[in-house]
């Protein structure tokens, strides 16, 4: 007997068929959210908004992007379909909020708020904006959270120890360790998903460049080795290239190269300025959604589903009977 099997998604979420790396952009005269292949093709503008858009995060599932918005009149973290729609506050505190990133299960968002002593402090919540809860609580400066791949621990830059570090602490706030233990600003980490790197921005070489360290702080390692400045790694989802922010062509550009640091490329080639990469990741596995508009449009397919399964076993009946 042969069965038919049906995989649909209710609703009109896009469903990645690869994965992406979204990105800023101010090449329509202001700071937009854009996305593109991983070979730069196919730039799509996401957000069409007269305030800026920035600080883009993929959900795990890829069907959702978090990012900062200045639209009603202060920094929130607002989230939104992959293409562009159903766009939601998430945050809605008179406070700025700045830099979200997903936890690995998709539950949870930490982020970077100003809202206590005006310095940066590390929340999170969960991703309807509920259960907002302050996990640095520190008078140092705490920004730019990075969730380990197996959600226990978070990556953050801090100036907890004079000097601005990466730091790690537990997922619930505790135990911050200092990893980097260098005399010049850290900043920026991002957890490689396997876990066991963590690239980040260093300015120890008197400009910013893209280094990688294992996960407990050692074998740091500059990756970029270039004049101009490089800023803000983000892992491809197989670990084997990081993409980054840079500004050697008089402009910043979205670039790409291997973790090794070789086969530095210009994915976005574009005169305006391009910035905040974040690389999706890749698709789960499985037979592909597929996306439904209305009611009628789902029971179209189902029939024809099951006029087709009709069809394939009268077929196999007969061959069974001719065989006899």
């Amino acid at each position: 007997m042969i069965s038919v099997v049906v995989v649909v998604a209710m609703g009109s979420q896009e469903v990645q068929a690869e994965s992406k790396i979204a990105f800023t952009s101010d090449r329509d005269s202001n700071v937009e959210i854009y996305k593109m292949d991983t070979d730069g093709s196919n730039q799509v503008r996401l957000t069409n908004h007269t305030s800026w858009d920035y600080a883009p995060a993929w959900s795990p599932d890829g069907t959702q992007i978090a990012f900062s918005t200045y639209r009603d009149g202060n920094y929130e973290i607002y989230v939104m379909d992959a293409d562009g729609t159903n766009l939601t506050n998430l945050t809605g505190h008179p406070s700025n909020d700045k830099t979200p990133t997903w936890s690995p299960a998709g539950d949870q968002i930490a982020f970077t708020a100003y809202r206590d002593d005006g310095t940066g402090e590390i929340y999170e919540m969960d991703t309807d904006g509920s259960g907002q809860l302050n996990l640095t609580n520190h008078s140092s400066w705490d920004c730019c959270p990075t969730w380990s791949p197996d959600g226990s621990q978070i990556a953050f830059e801090s100036n907890k120890f004079g000097n601005f570090e990466i730091l790690v602490m537990d997922a619930g706030g505790s135990s911050p360790i200092n990893l980097t233990e260098h005399s010049a600003g850290d900043y920026q980490p991002a957890w490689s998903p396997d876990g066991t790197q963590i690239a980040f921005t260093s300015y120890r070489d008197g400009n910013r460049e893209i280094y990688k360290m294992d996960a407990d702080g050692s074998n740091q390692v500059n990756l970029t080795g270039h004049l101009a400045e490089d800023n803000d790694p983000t892992w491809s989802p197989d670990g084997s290239k990081i993409a980054f922010e840079s500004y050697r062509d008089g402009n910043f550009e979205i670039y790409v190269m291997n973790a090794n640091g070789s086969d530095q490329t210009n994915l976005t080639d574009d005169p305006s300025s391009d910035r905040s990469p974040a690389w999706s990741s890749e698709p789960s596995g499985g037979p592909p959604a597929v996306p439904f508009s209305s009611p009628v449009a789902l029971l179209t397919f189902v029939l024809l589903a099951l006029l087709i399964g009709a069809g394939s076993m009268k077929k196999e009946e007969q061959q069974v009977r001719e065989r006899g």
